[in-house]
């Protein structure tokens, strides 16, 4: 896609620091460095998002995940990292190219907060939903 700034950075358009890259995938520093070694890992295949993913690209997309996030904590020597993946705009997705953050984590302060509001199960509800799912599953 010739206006998709990741197909850019794929074709060589646009110059990237990358980390990992093979026929399917390619791994690069975000720009924004949310914190120091936020990397995007992304398919070389365009795919708007995960929601739209075949099979095969996913597989070939997740399966690197491992080894470029044990990658990033070992040379950040970050204590932990956050693997994020945002579909459509209301999840936060801003660049509709597929892509995954890996986000190094160093401590308390260092700026990222993910925080989940908890309710109270209502069991029955629960069960319905899960039947729902499991229908479009199937």
């Amino acid at each position: 896609m010739d206006n998709c700034i990741f197909c850019q950075i794929i074709s060589g358009q646009i110059p990237s620091s990358k980390v990992y890259e093979d026929d399917d995938v390619l791994a690069f520093l975000d720009i924004t460095q949310t914190t120091k070694g936020h990397t995007l890992l992304i398919p070389k295949k365009h795919v708007r998002n995960v929601l739209e993913m075949d099979e095969k690209t996913a597989e070939k997309t997740f399966s690197k995940l491992p080894k470029v996030a044990k990658a990033v904590q070992k040379a950040t020597k970050a204590k932990g990292v956050n693997i994020i993946n945002n579909n459509e705009e209301i999840a936060g997705q801003t660049v509709f190219h597929a892509h995954i953050h890996i986000v190094p984590r160093f401590d308390e302060k260092d700026g990222i907060s993910i925080n989940y509001t908890t309710h109270e199960p209502d069991f029955e509800e629960l069960a319905q939903l899960a039947n729902t799912i499991q229908k479009e599953v199937d």
